[in-house]
């Protein structure tokens, strides 16, 4: 039953990658700019050179830290509703890092927070990579689906590729247009999912 799946990012949809990150940026001696939260790209958040911010998330997807994110405002609730009654499954396709000790910190952050097996695949690929190739691998097998994206970009990939794509808000995103739907928190996605 491929429509009792639903993809998902992972960073800025399921967990607050963001709000670690902060912590994370604070504790190396960073501060952010005024007005970050509606800004896009470390770079610009707080006011450091493109490769140094690369460097930095690259870094900390790499770090212990990533084992331990918060879940993102209702997520926790929602995602378990959506497994535990409705018997979804789900896949996350997470652009964290190639580091094989960084993919299993992700993998058990996941299953603490959501559940040992509401995550039947969890799909990492490299620091800030592009999600067009898995993407259209993966709409082979589970086209229709829903795929839930915090950038517009891969949201319009989804999109494009067979996916029932909806965008998470955030500052940075909150007047993003594209064949996608705009969801502020888990919550909607929920009534969104189950009201079909």
């Amino acid at each position: 039953m491929k429509d009792k799946y639903i993809l998902t990012d992972v960073d800025g949809v399921c967990l607050d990658w963001e709000e670690a990150f902060d912590v994370w940026m604070a504790n190396q001696g960073h501060t952010p700019v005024k007005d970050y939260k509606l800004m896009y790209g470390v770079h610009n958040r707080f006011n450091i050179e493109k490769p140094v911010s690369r460097h930095m998330v690259r870094m900390f997807n790499s770090s212990a830290a990533i084992g331990f994110l918060p879940p993102l405002r209702d997520a926790q609730y929602y995602i378990k509703k959506l497994h535990e009654k409705h018997k979804y499954k789900f896949i996350a396709v997470t652009s964290l890092s190639l580091d094989p000790y960084a993919q299993k910190l992700r993998t058990r952050n996941l299953a603490k927070l959501f559940g040992d097996n509401t995550f039947e695949e969890v799909i990492c690929l490299d620091t800030g990579a592009d999600k067009d190739d898995i993407l259209a691998e993966l709409s082979g097998k589970y086209n229709g689906c829903y795929w839930i994206e915090d950038k517009p970009e891969n949201a319009s990939v989804g999109a494009e590729t067979g996916f029932e794509s909806l965008l998470v808000e955030h500052g940075h995103n909150m007047d993003a247009e594209g064949d996608f739907k705009s969801m502020k928190n888990w919550e909607e996605i929920y009534h969104e999912i189950v009201g079909k």
